[in-house]
């Protein structure tokens, strides 16, 4: 089966990748912006979930979390991992997330971690409006976009924090806080931008 576009690369190295994000801690990616993620009981939809190390985090704290991971090797290492924790694991990705909206399930918190620069522009204008519809009114997104050398076998795009916040402000949800990074995990030449939204359930019409 061919694989989505925008997840080149990452069931090839699975293995190694599961090691370098599970180094990470959820508090370490996170734990800066808690204050900003909706109080106990929400439901989480973790977009791009990888090895749900941010999902049973989420699961720990009380959140209802639906992790979707379209990667099949990613998300079979992420359910073995984590198998005590209460995720629902859905094979689904960008830019349409067909079996998530056809659930009809809604949610308080997104999380597009690390995700956003894998979509070229035409996949981009189609999974804002698609991701928008499954928040709640008040609901947070916070999304992460990668900035530097692409490793091979990737495919990804500059995308700038711009061009998603005024994306985003057409699809009803407002630019609440915005920071720009060094990398956690990586080469000293790659940075990160991460912006949180909030949901006001009326798009802009400018």
């Amino acid at each position: 089966m061919a694989r989505l576009s925008g997840t080149e690369g990452y069931g090839e190295t699975a293995h190694v990748l599961v090691e370098q994000y599970e180094k990470l801690t959820f508090d370490e990616v996170h734990g800066d912006l808690l204050h900003l993620f909706p109080a106990t009981p929400a439901r989480v939809l973790d977009i791009g979930a990888g090895t749900g190390r941010d999902a049973a985090a989420l699961a720990a704290l009380g959140y209802s979390v639906v992790a979707v991971e379209p990667t099949a090797e990613m998300r079979a290492l992420g359910q073995r991992l984590h198998a005590s924790a209460a995720i629902d694991w859905i094979d689904d990705g960008l830019p349409d997330l067909a079996h998530v909206r056809a659930s009809g399930k809604t949610f308080d918190l997104v999380l597009l971690t690390a995700v956003w620069m894998h979509l070229d522009a035409e996949q981009r204008e189609r999974a804002m409006p698609a991701v928008a519809s499954l928040m709640r009114p008040d609901g947070v997104m916070k999304l992460s976009l990668r900035h530097g050398p692409i490793p091979a076998g990737r495919r990804m795009f500059d995308v700038s924090a711009d061009e998603t916040s005024a994306l985003a402000n057409r699809h009803g949800l407002t630019e609440v806080h915005r920071n720009a990074r060094k990398s956690l995990s990586h080469a000293a030449d790659v940075q990160w931008d991460v912006l949180v939204f909030r949901y006001c359930g009326s798009p802009s019409t400018a």
